[in-house]
């Protein structure tokens, strides 16, 4: 059994939760950081151990249709996003920090507007042929309801127009038989969750949990309006001093930072996520799970899956143009750690809302079989070496809408128990 002494507190974990304090360079942060460390233990050890024990081990109701623990087991049922009817954000502060330099005219003359329509259907096509293979595999397909993106909404806090239902990944976080809805930062993301409202009923029917963290407000106070950002260089001395777009006004998290390896799931601080909606995580799945900080040498840290990504049990990807602070901790405690070869998406290609390391954005079936780009054939070359079969699917196109495959699905059951990977 894989072990991860230092993460699981004591000594080890306050260690760790004073090493990412330093790197964002400021007490209030230290001291947060450790509090979240300690906050755990001091749950765990406050509960009645009998009671935890019955929490943690009592299997879903029979029928229930949700229940996934990590992102390996063998994938029964998935929710795929949709692409139909995406418009551009509108270009606000929090979009601004996420995006690169080069696309901020794209950003300025289509906001609030769809996509470019024909690079679109082409984005539809390819993720309709997605759903089309995950079934031929055996896995169920759900997909969200189409909706109007382009209405314009306003709250007293704030005015935008929607943006798309094309990441489940990104709003939806699957943790054991409970379907947490994530409080996401971007204003043009607000009513997002009314794209998965039906499924989720069905599911909350069929037996699931349903939990929807506390929803920001998106007032001003949430961002930080002179964000100073002009450069990469200027990203990457913001993000080590740990200086993100978003403040700590609110608790706000996207599902995508977080990643789930049975009992233990790990996630980061970015731009879309906050210590306070780590906290919030931290508290509502403590003590049967446990939450940990980790952090990368990334200039725009938003989503871990193209940073960090679980491929199975003491097995991940770990980018090496944003090597893991914490990694020695997974090498230590025999974890397999992979550098995924440099991705080979042409520099012409509109990536208007991520990076070329979507190429290592997998999205795992099972232990040995792996859905990945049909272009990257370097890393397909790096999975049968591991003993992975390859199915291989374009979604060039879809890409640029901003997510992998690991981003434009959700697993909803994976054939599989709760463990603890790192005792």
């Amino acid at each position: 059994m894989l072990r991860v002494r230092c993460l699981r507190g004591g000594s080890r974990g306050a260690e760790a939760a004073h090493y990412i304090g330093s790197r964002v360079g400021a007490g209030v942060f230290t001291g947060w950081v450790q509090r979240t460390f300690q906050s755990t233990q001091a749950a765990t050890a406050s509960q009645n151990t009998c009671a935890a024990d019955d929490k943690a081990t009592s299997p879903a109701p029979k029928d229930c249709l949700v229940c996934s623990y990590n992102e390996w087991d063998p994938l029964e049922e998935v929710i795929v996003g949709r692409a139909e009817n995406a418009c551009v954000p509108p270009f606000s502060v929090e979009v601004k920090a996420n995006t690169y330099e080069k696309y901020w005219g794209f950003y300025q003359k289509f906001g609030g507007q769809s996509f470019p329509k024909d690079h679109l259907k082409k984005a539809i096509a390819e993720i309709e042929e997605m759903c089309n293979i995950l079934k031929g595999e055996g896995v169920i397909v759900k997909r969200p309801d189409p909706i109007n993106w382009s209405v314009k909404y306003k709250t007293p806090d704030f005015e935008s127009t929607g943006m798309y239902a094309a990441m489940p990944r990104d709003i939806l976080l699957v943790v054991g038989n409970e379907i947490i809805e994530a409080p996401m930062a971007w204003r043009a993301r607000f009513f997002e969750y009314r794209a998965y409202r039906r499924l989720i009923k069905d599911y909350f029917n069929s037996g699931a949990k349903w939990t929807t963290a506390p929803k920001p407000t998106m007032a001003d106070e949430l961002y930080d309006q002179n964000y100073p950002i002009h450069s990469v260089e200027d990203r990457h001395k913001l993000a080590a001093q740990g200086k993100f777009v978003t403040t700590e006004f609110e608790p706000c998290f996207d599902a995508a930072d977080f990643i789930r390896a049975g009992r233990d799931i790990f996630v980061q601080r970015s731009q879309v996520t906050n210590y306070m909606g780590i906290e919030w995580m931290r508290r509502h799945l403590a003590p049967d799970y446990r939450v940990h900080v980790i952090s990368f040498k990334d200039p725009n840290p938003m989503h871990i899956d193209a940073t960090f990504n679980i491929i199975g049990p003491g097995l991940v990807l770990s980018n090496p143009d944003r090597p893991c602070h914490q990694i020695e901790l997974f090498k230590k405690a025999g974890w397999t750690v992979i550098q995924p070869p440099v991705p080979l998406i042409p520099d012409d290609h509109p990536l208007w809302m991520s990076s070329k390391w979507l190429s290592m954005n997998v999205l795992m079936l099972d232990e040995k079989r792996v859905m990945v780009d049909a272009n990257e054939t370097s890393i397909q070359k790096m999975f049968e070496k591991l003993g992975i079969s390859t199915i291989k699917v374009n979604i060039r196109h879809a890409n640029s809408l901003g997510g992998g495959f690991h981003c434009w699905t959700c697993d909803i059951r994976r054939r599989g128990t709760l463990q603890s990977y790192f005792d």
